[in-house]
């Protein structure tokens, strides 16, 4: 389960795709909703990540019983042949077919079962969280929305079984967005592009609440579930890739609905990291 896991079809990645949108069977979900989660701390045991999951699931995680365990391999070969057993972990993913050749850290939310292979256990939810070699502080401070969006996801799958393919599931999910202008969008200064770094900048296309946020204040409106907030969710290469993609996808503070989600591929001088002016031009259109 370590090891990369090549996604070879699962999505096409177009410009109107954020992720890699797990469509599970309606069997799958019926059969997670009686397991118990196991939530595996990474090998490196100095990561935040570690720190701070079992924290941040005993206030943001509600479908499941679960308990946080150190990651052995050797345990993990005999768990994970558990049918009572889901797994929450931290994968390598990287798309055949992107000629970028990427790798992504997902987070994802895998069936125990009679396996033969680890890499055979379904995968019924999940959210890229960063590129590999990305630190972990791009997204840590964010992690009780991700395990939201996680949640939420599988609810959707169970509560609409007709959206039974990856692409019938992104055309609900686009038909669902709605405008954020009653909202107030926090952002980090780091994740916005240099024409829209400035609240007077973001104002002269955007004219909505925008908050240029700390991660701390970003992490306590997730915790209070601000019915009144979104928050951007950026996945970017962070300087580590000269030739990737940047994703942006925003999602609401207190039920971790998606209201925007796009990229754009990063080119010097052209096209850089972050929210760009023609994101905040399309967030208010919308």
């Amino acid at each position: 389960m370590r090891k990369i896991l090549a996604i070879i079809g699962l999505l096409m990645i177009t410009s109107q795709l954020f992720s890699q949108l797990v469509v599970a069977e309606q069997d799958e979900l019926k059969r997670f909703e009686k397991t118990k989660t196991i939530a595996f701390l990474e090998p490196n045991p100095l990561l935040v990540y570690n720190r701070i999951i079992k924290d941040v699931m005993e206030k943001h995680w509600d479908v499941t019983e679960f308990e946080v365990k150190k990651y052995d391999g050797e345990e993990f070969e005999q768990l994970r042949l558990d049918p009572n057993l889901s797994f929450l972990m931290i994968n390598r993913i990287y798309y055949e077919r992107d000629k970028t050749r990427a790798q992504y850290q997902f987070l994802n939310l895998s069936l125990g079962g009679n396996y033969e292979l680890a890499a055979q256990m379904p995968t019924i939810s999940g959210l890229p969280i960063s590129y590999v070699d990305v630190e972990e502080d791009t997204y840590d401070y964010k992690l009780g929305l991700i395990l939201r969006f996680i949640q939420e996801h599988i609810k959707v799958s169970m509560e609409h079984p007709d959206l039974n393919k990856s692409r019938k599931m992104i055309r609900f999910y686009r038909k669902e967005l709605t405008d954020i202008h009653d909202k107030t969008l926090y952002v980090l200064k780091e994740e916005l592009g240099p024409e829209v770094n400035t609240l007077q900048e973001i104002k002269d296309v955007y004219p909505h609440d925008v908050k240029i946020a700390t991660k701390e204040e970003i992490t306590k409106v997730i915790n209070s579930r601000d019915p009144d907030a979104v928050i951007l969710h950026q996945v970017g290469p962070k300087n580590t890739k000269r030739k990737a993609r940047c994703w942006n996808v925003i999602m609401g503070a207190d039920d971790a609905k998606l209201y925007y989600f796009n990229y754009h591929m990063i080119k010097r001088g052209k096209r850089p990291e972050g929210l760009l002016k023609k994101d905040f031009k399309r967030l208010s259109r919308q």
